[in-house]
Protein backbone atom coordinates (compact mmCIF):
# COMPACT_ATOMS: atom_id res chain seq x y z
CA UNK A 1 0.00 0.00 0.00
CA UNK A 2 1.11 3.37 -0.96
CA UNK A 3 1.89 6.00 1.91
CA UNK A 4 -0.68 8.24 0.63
CA UNK A 5 -3.19 5.39 0.70
CA UNK A 6 -2.28 4.45 4.54
CA UNK A 7 -2.80 8.36 5.66
CA UNK A 8 -5.62 9.18 3.09
CA UNK A 9 -8.09 7.46 5.45
CA UNK A 10 -9.08 10.05 8.80
CA UNK A 11 -9.31 6.93 11.21
CA UNK A 12 -5.71 6.19 10.77
CA UNK A 13 -4.03 9.78 10.63
CA UNK A 14 -6.12 10.15 13.72
CA UNK A 15 -4.32 7.06 15.27
CA UNK A 16 -1.22 8.69 14.27
CA UNK A 17 -1.74 12.00 16.00
CA UNK A 18 -2.38 10.12 19.17
CA UNK A 19 0.48 8.35 18.92
CA UNK A 20 2.50 11.17 18.07
CA UNK A 21 3.31 12.50 21.79
CA UNK A 22 4.54 8.37 22.65
CA UNK A 23 3.19 5.11 23.05
CA UNK A 24 -0.64 3.75 23.82
CA UNK A 25 -1.93 0.88 24.60
CA UNK A 26 -4.49 -0.49 21.99
CA UNK A 27 -7.30 -0.24 24.25
CA UNK A 28 -6.40 3.52 24.50
CA UNK A 29 -6.20 4.50 21.37
CA UNK A 30 -9.58 1.74 20.57
CA UNK A 31 -11.32 4.27 23.21
CA UNK A 32 -10.61 7.62 21.88
CA UNK A 33 -11.03 6.73 18.16
CA UNK A 34 -14.03 4.51 18.80
CA UNK A 35 -15.98 7.09 20.51
CA UNK A 36 -14.45 9.50 17.81
CA UNK A 37 -15.89 8.27 15.12
CA UNK A 38 -17.92 5.50 16.52
CA UNK A 39 -16.80 2.45 14.97
CA UNK A 40 -16.03 -0.68 16.66
CA UNK A 41 -12.79 -2.00 18.72
CA UNK A 42 -12.68 -4.81 15.71
CA UNK A 43 -12.58 -1.61 12.87
CA UNK A 44 -10.04 0.21 14.62
CA UNK A 45 -7.71 -2.84 14.95
CA UNK A 46 -7.65 -3.27 11.46
CA UNK A 47 -6.60 0.37 11.24
CA UNK A 48 -3.84 -0.39 13.50
CA UNK A 49 -3.01 -3.19 11.44
CA UNK A 50 -2.84 -1.33 8.06
CA UNK A 51 -0.28 1.06 10.16
CA UNK A 52 1.61 -1.85 11.50
CA UNK A 53 1.83 -3.67 8.21
CA UNK A 54 2.76 -0.70 6.11
CA UNK A 55 5.60 0.80 8.42
CA UNK A 56 4.23 3.79 10.29
CA UNK A 57 3.64 2.27 13.80
CA UNK A 58 5.66 -0.19 16.07
CA UNK A 59 4.04 -2.74 18.42
CA UNK A 60 5.65 -4.19 21.43
CA UNK A 61 4.09 -6.63 23.70
CA UNK A 62 4.08 -5.14 27.27
CA UNK A 63 2.78 -8.42 29.49
CA UNK A 64 -1.15 -8.88 27.95
CA UNK A 65 -0.81 -5.36 26.41
CA UNK A 66 0.30 -4.17 23.23
CA UNK A 67 1.93 -0.86 22.74
CA UNK A 68 2.01 1.25 19.82
CA UNK A 69 4.40 3.72 18.74
CA UNK A 70 4.86 5.64 15.30
CA UNK A 71 7.60 4.78 13.57
CA UNK A 72 9.17 7.84 11.56
CA UNK A 73 10.74 6.16 8.70
CA UNK A 74 7.99 6.07 6.20
CA UNK A 75 6.83 9.78 7.18
CA UNK A 76 10.52 10.59 6.33
CA UNK A 77 9.63 9.54 2.77
CA UNK A 78 6.57 11.35 2.81
CA UNK A 79 8.45 14.50 4.11
CA UNK A 80 11.01 14.01 0.89
CA UNK A 81 8.23 14.00 -1.68
CA UNK A 82 6.53 16.92 -0.12
CA UNK A 83 9.49 18.83 -0.85
CA UNK A 84 9.13 19.29 -4.44
CA UNK A 85 6.03 20.72 -3.79
CA UNK A 86 6.93 23.13 -0.58
CA UNK A 87 7.81 25.89 -3.05
CA UNK A 88 3.66 26.60 -3.93
CA UNK A 89 3.15 27.14 0.48
CA UNK A 90 6.19 28.37 1.32
CA UNK A 91 6.60 31.86 0.97
CA UNK A 92 2.63 32.34 1.54
CA UNK A 93 3.70 30.96 4.91
CA UNK A 94 6.60 33.07 5.03
CA UNK A 95 4.61 36.07 4.38
CA UNK A 96 2.23 35.64 6.59
CA UNK A 97 4.62 34.95 9.59
CA UNK A 98 5.98 38.28 8.62
CA UNK A 99 2.67 39.87 8.34
CA UNK A 100 1.67 38.04 12.20
CA UNK A 101 5.07 39.60 13.65
CA UNK A 102 4.24 43.08 12.38
CA UNK A 103 0.61 43.08 13.99
CA UNK A 104 2.27 41.85 17.41
CA UNK A 105 4.53 44.60 17.13
CA UNK A 106 1.93 47.07 16.10
CA UNK A 107 -0.30 45.35 18.95
CA UNK A 108 2.61 46.53 21.70
CA UNK A 109 2.84 50.02 20.37
CA UNK A 110 6.46 49.26 18.92
CA UNK A 111 7.80 50.58 15.57
CA UNK A 112 9.12 47.50 13.12
CA UNK A 113 12.69 46.45 13.46
CA UNK A 114 13.56 45.80 10.22
CA UNK A 115 13.81 48.45 7.47
CA UNK A 116 10.99 47.16 5.79
CA UNK A 117 8.07 49.62 4.77
CA UNK A 118 4.50 48.98 5.23
CA UNK A 119 2.55 50.01 2.07
CA UNK A 120 -0.83 50.32 4.47
CA UNK A 121 0.45 53.23 5.90
CA UNK A 122 0.96 56.70 5.55
CA UNK A 123 4.00 58.84 5.65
Amino acid sequence: MHAFDVLGDPVRRRILELLAPGELTAGEICAAVGAEFGITQPAVSQHLRVLRDNGFTTVRPQGTRRLYAVDPTPLREVDRWLDGFRRFWSPALDALATELARGRRERRGRPPTDDSTDDRRTP
